[in-house]
């Protein structure tokens, strides 16, 4: 009786017909992956674009959410979730003409952070009205600064709370002065 044991075992204690029974499972799995991996190819880009935009749509009806636009970038929503979570905080940066910008920065964000902030809420916010205009930050920069209650962020490497600057505070963007 032990003999005919050990010739239907194989290896790892598995008859032989449990063997091929594995066996065929496997192969029937792997042609199961291979099916749903062309089903995946099969969606082109656009349609896959689409369904991701109806579900970022449903997503930014959340109350947590709403503030922010409709073509929404997964940076901003990443930002809005910081603000919630309190990792982040808004700056308003109060241009010349009067606009304010709410800025989101983490915590312990520095100057360089805001400036970067700034340029990327600009470059979304020419995106999403139209026409792409090209801004030499470079420039900006050099002509314009940021001031908080009088002082000037003028140390890019300076952490804005060093500075002063907490969640939902106002820094003013305008023109320096020219020296003679």
């Amino acid at each position: 009786m032990m003999e005919e044991q050990s010739q239907d075992t194989v290896g790892g204690g598995l008859s032989v017909e449990d063997e091929e029974v594995e066996n065929e499972n496997l192969t029937e799995m792997a042609a199961l992956d291979t099916e749903e991996e062309e089903d995946e190819e099969a969606l082109p880009h656009s349609e896959i674009l689409d369904i991701f935009e109806e579900g970022l749509a449903l997503l930014v009806q959340d109350p947590l959410l709403c503030d922010l636009p409709i073509q929404v970038t997964l940076e901003e929503v990443n930002s809005q979730i910081a603000l919630e979570y309190g990792q982040a905080m808004t700056v308003r940066v109060l241009k010349a003409d009067g606009e304010i910008m709410p800025i989101v920065v983490v915590q312990n964000a520095t100057v360089f952070d805001l400036k970067k902030a700034i340029c990327r809420f600009m470059e979304l916010k020419q995106q999403r009205e139209g026409g792409v205009k090209h801004v030499s930050w470079r420039y900006v920069w050099r002509t314009y600064q940021m001031i908080f209650q009088g002082e000037k962020l003028e140390d890019d490497k300076m952490r804005l709370k060093d500075y002063g600057v907490r969640n939902r505070d106002e820094v003013t963007f305008m023109k320096r002065l020219r020296k003679k």
